[in-house]
C-alpha cells in the first residue's frame, strides 16, 4: 500500500477511535508491565551468565555473538516462551509493502519412529529464509534471485503474541541490500553514534556511546484564519493528559506559523499550552 493511503488509513483509524472497556484484573499495571517481552530480567532467569552478557554486549556495543552462545539464547528463549504456552515462532521484519510481515515455524523437529521433539536453535534464532520474491525490492535484483534473509536484532527484545515468539528482525536481500525500513534505521543511527560520539570526546573523553531515543514532537500553529491541520487533530486525539489543549482561535497566544495541507478540515483552531 503506498505511503499516502497508510496515513490516510491511519487518520480514518484515529478519527474513527471509539475507547475500549478494558476489565480490572486486580493487578497494578506494574506487576504484569512487560511480562510478555524477553526484558533483562527474563534474560536473567533463563540465560547463562556467559549468554546474559553476549547479549549485552551485542544490544550495547555492536558486539558479534558466536555460534556457542547463539544455542544458548536461542534455548533459554525458548524455554521462557514455553512458560508461558507458546507453541510457534517468528521472524518479524518490515519489508517495503509499509506493513509488518512474519515467517511462522513450530518447535517441533520429527525424529523418527512416530517421535518428535521440541527444538529451537541458534541458526534458527539468527536467520532464516523468507522468499523475497513476495516483497518489493526495489529493481536491485533479478527475479529470479528470489533468495532473502531475515537476520535476528538483539537491540529489540523478543515478545510473546498469543502463543508466537515473536523474534524482531532486519529483512536483506542475497547480495545485501536492505529489503526493510528497519535496516536503513539501523544504519542512521549508527552513523549518529559515531558522529556524535565524536563530538562529545571533545568535551568529555570518556563518552563512548551515543544512544538516540524517539519523543513527542511538539509544534504551535497559527491563531489565524488559517485551518487547522491534519497533524493538529490527529494529535489532539492522540495525545492523553498532555500540557497541550485547543483553544479557539481568538486566543492570543503568538505561534509560529505553519502552511496547513489543501485537504485539511475547514474550522480553525491553535494549540497553547496550559497554564499551571
Amino acid at each position: 500500500m503506498p505511503t499516502p493511503h497508510l496515513r490516510a488509513k491511519a487518520l480514518e483509524d484515529v478519527l474513527d477511535r471509539r475507547p475500549k472497556h478494558t476489565e480490572n484484573t486486580g493487578q497494578r499495571i506494574s506487576e504484569y508491565f512487560g511480562s510478555s517481552v524477553f526484558n533483562e530480567e527474563a534474560m536473567r532467569m533463563f540465560l547463562t551468565e556467559d549468554a546474559y552478557f553476549a547479549v549485552r554486549q551485542a544490544i550495547h556495543q555492536g558486539s558479534r555473538i558466536d555460534r556457542k552462545l547463539a544455542d544458548q539464547v536461542a534455548s533459554g528463549m525458548k524455554e521462557w516462551a514455553a512458560s508461558k504456552g507458546a507453541t510457534h515462532y517468528t521472524h518479524w521484519f518490515q519489508p517495503l509493502t509499509g506493513t509488518s510481515a512474519e515467517k511462522h515455524d513450530a518447535f517441533f523437529e520429527p525424529i523418527g519412529n512416530g517421535r518428535s521433539v521440541e527444538r529451537f536453535d541458534g541458526g534458527m534464532l539468527v536467520q532464516q529464509e523468507p522468499d523475497a520474491s513476495s516483497f518489493p525490492s526495489g529493481g536491485i535484483r533479478n527475479t529470479f534471485e528470489a533468495r532473502g534473509y531475515s537476520a535476528w536484532d538483539p537491540s529489540s527484545p523478543a515478545f510473546l503474541m498469543g502463543r508466537t515468539l515473536c523474534v524482531p528482525t532486519i529483512f536483506i536481500s542475497y547480495t545485501g541490500e536492505a529489503l526493510d525500513f528497519k535496516m536503513p534505521l539501523l544504519r542512521a543511527i549508527k552513523a549518529v553514534d559515531e558522529a556524535a560520539t565524536a563530538v562529545c570526546q571533545y568535551f568529555d573523553k570518556e563518552v563512548t556511546k551515543v544512544t538516540c531515543t524517539l519523543g513527542w514532537e511538539q509544534e504551535y500553529f497559527p491563531r489565524s484564519t488559517r485551518p487547522c491541520t491534519t497533524r493538529v487533530r490527529i494529535s489532539w486525539r492522540a495525545v492523553v493528559r498532555s500540557s497541550v489543549i485547543v483553544r479557539p482561535r481568538a486566543s492570543s497566544w503568538k505561534t509560529t506559523t505553519s502552511e496547513a495541507s489543501p485537504s485539511a478540515p475547514k474550522p480553525s483552531c491553535a494549540i497553547s499550552r496550559r497554564s499551571h
